[in-house]
């Protein structure tokens, strides 16, 4: 009967979860992973707590994970005093569909004030939600239906965080494997499961001082490459394997954000205890083809039509020629930043950790603000555009620290 039940609530949900990536954001940085909206986003250009705010709904705990859409749920992580939860809220209204508690106990002792508990966002094959938590000195990675159960859980490895500022790096999905991060000197690695049981297919090392960027799967020169930036190097695995297939100098020992990349290049930034930002040339052999002083170290970058943008920790909007490196423009529109720029809608959205997002105009000539919006007074996880909304996780710490999430829409 529970089987049947499942059978008849993914066969409601076929309509809705339609496209991958026209209609549903299923993992971090959008449905590429590169922090591009499909090509049918129309997000609102402002917004305010008194314009096109749609719904909004309180979030229990902290968290930094970034809203995950799929089908008619928006999935996000939380961590309170006692417990680590994952949540469903219905993605018409804000209804509370389901909240389940993945682990109970005290919370890791140490995490970076820019960190939290609930740092990964969840990534979804359209069945399952995959979500990973640092538990018991390891990483478990949990598999949830989209009614809440968990369908399987294991410990894909210990993680010592070299520097003691918890655990960030979010799993992605390649075909029928769920990869997961964990680096750190005494026993990093790269690890993929099979998404259906949790079976592990593969094992690499990353025994390197600890980096927290989230792996993401690319396709460059025809060839699928798993794209990880850390440990003072930039590198390129088979997905399917983890066989090592190229590895360059670069970017800095600790890096946060997710590598980006073009049709034969990749860009990576770092920003501890270095700062740098690179772009590779990928062929037969790897080519560093400039390398840049400025970097942002908690962010992703993002590519655009040969030119790649940066929003960095200091709240600096940068464009820079992607073939050449030149710098086109730099403005200091205000920080701290720690979410991702994401390109939706013909416009580039950039938040920073007060709650402001920045719209500007994709344009390598000349920096164009077209908005300004304020939700809040803290913004750290990058949301998420899919069709006419946004999902944007934020903070009222003005009295009481509360979490909302808010869905905006003309």
């Amino acid at each position: 009967m529970k089987l049947l039940t499942r059978l008849i609530f993914a066969v409601l949900m076929l309509p809705v979860l339609g496209a991958k990536g026209s209609q549903d954001w299923m993992q971090w940085r959008g449905p590429n992973g590169n922090g591009t909206a499909a090509p049918t986003a129309t997000p609102p250009l402002r917004w305010s707590e008194n314009e096109n705010v749609r719904w909004k709904v309180p979030i229990p705990g902290r968290g930094l994970s970034s809203p995950t859409v799929v089908g008619g749920l928006i999935l996000l992580t939380s961590a309170t005093e006692t417990s680590r939860i994952a949540i469903a809220y219905d993605r018409s209204n804000g209804q509370k569909r389901w909240e389940t508690v993945i682990h109970e106990g005290p919370l890791p002792e140490k995490v970076h004030r820019k960190n939290s508990a609930a740092t990964p966002t969840v990534a979804s094959d359209g069945t399952l939600g995959f979500v990973v938590f640092h538990h018991g000195g390891d990483v478990v990675l949990t598999a949830l239906d989209l009614e809440g159960k968990v369908v399987w859980q294991r410990s894909t490895g210990a993680y010592e965080c070299d520097y003691g500022f918890g655990y960030a790096p979010s799993p992605t999905i390649h075909g029928k494997i769920v990869i997961v991060s964990s680096e750190f000197t005494a026993g990093g690695y790269l690890a993929a499961f099979r998404s259906s049981d949790g079976e592990e297919v593969w094992r690499t090392d990353r025994r390197v001082k600890t980096s927290y960027s989230s792996p993401i799967v690319a396709t460059l020169g025809g060839i699928e490459q798993l794209l990880l930036s850390g440990a003072d190097v930039v590198s390129s695995y088979d997905p399917g394997s983890g066989r090592l297939f190229w590895q360059i100098a670069g970017s800095s020992k600790a890096t946060c954000g997710t590598m980006v990349w073009s049709e034969d290049s990749v860009f990576a930034s770092g920003g501890f205890p270095n700062k740098e930002t690179l772009a590779v040339r990928v062929g037969v052999e790897p080519e560093v083809l400039w390398r840049h002083g400025d970097s942002s170290y908690e962010q992703s970058l993002l590519y655009l039509d040969g030119h790649v943008y940066a929003f960095n920790d200091g709240g600096i909007a940068i464009c820079w020629e992607a073939e050449t490196g030149r710098e086109k423009w730099k403005v200091r529109l205000g920080g701290p930043v720690s979410a991702s720029p994401t390109f939706a809608g013909g416009r580039i959205y950039a938040m920073n950790e007060r709650g402001v997002t920045y719209v500007f105009a994709p344009d390598p000539e000349k920096f164009i603000k077209l908005a300004e919006n304020t939700l809040g007074s803290e913004g750290f996880a990058t949301p998420a555009f899919v069709g006419d909304r946004v999902y944007l996780r934020t903070a009222d710490a003005s009295a009481g620290r509360q979490e909302w999430l808010y869905c905006l829409g003309e």
